[in-house]
């Protein structure tokens, strides 16, 4: 059964924090919210967790995941960012936005497109999720929490519980989130491709 943390949004508990860090770091699923709808995450390696996450999602196999990242500079170890690239992502973060890029090595195989060799990158407006990424140290693997056959993701926590109570390790209350998704942009190329319009807004660069 899944362990349940209730964590301020505004001020986490480093403690609850730490306690969530360690469930990461032991191979475990976890629940969180974000800036935009709740999500799953695990510790990037972790390829039995990962599989996890496919099995409560049904995902394809080419479904793009995404790094969570604390910053601009953890992100440009993961992903390969040109100039034009790199000025409008400065712009846009935090907030609710994911960009698909060209992985590095840093990044697992098993975690990038099987055809492109691009993985999605993100750094969120959130205190709790940053706070969060302080204490691990490192990204966080991260897809959207939403259930098959849904046409919206999770955003109470209590839904959650309900929904993977024996599914997951570690659900954390932050509140309730928003029903929008994050906007999906393509900057494997210039000009950027905007995939999905979502909660971010950049209708300035297209």
């Amino acid at each position: 059964m899944a362990e349940y943390l209730s964590i301020h949004p505004d001020n986490p508990q480093v403690r609850l924090l730490q306690q969530a860090v360690q469930v990461i770091n032991r191979g475990g699923v976890i629940v969180y919210p974000t800036d935009s709808a709740y999500a799953l995450g695990c510790h990037m390696g972790e390829k039995d967790a990962l599989e996890k996450i496919h099995k409560i999602r049904e995902l394809r196999k080419d479904h793009h995941f995404t790094l969570i990242c604390k910053d601009l500079k953890e992100l440009g170890k993961y992903a390969q960012v040109d100039n034009a690239a790199f000025r409008m992502i400065k712009h846009l973060i935090p907030g609710a936005f994911t960009f698909v890029l060209k992985a590095t090595r840093d990044v697992p195989k098993m975690l990038m497109h099987p055809k492109r060799k691009t993985i999605g990158i993100r750094v969120p407006d959130n205190v709790l999720v940053q706070a969060l990424l302080t204490e691990l140290g490192e990204p966080l693997l991260s897809t959207t929490l939403k259930m098959p056959g849904e046409s919206y993701p999770i955003t109470d926590p209590y839904d959650a519980y309900e929904a993977l109570e024996n599914q997951v390790d570690l659900i954390i209350d932050g509140g309730h989130c928003s029903l929008e998704p994050t906007t999906v942009i393509d900057l494997v190329d210039w000009p950027p491709t905007l995939i999905r319009q979502g909660k971010g807004d950049a209708s300035e660069y297209f």
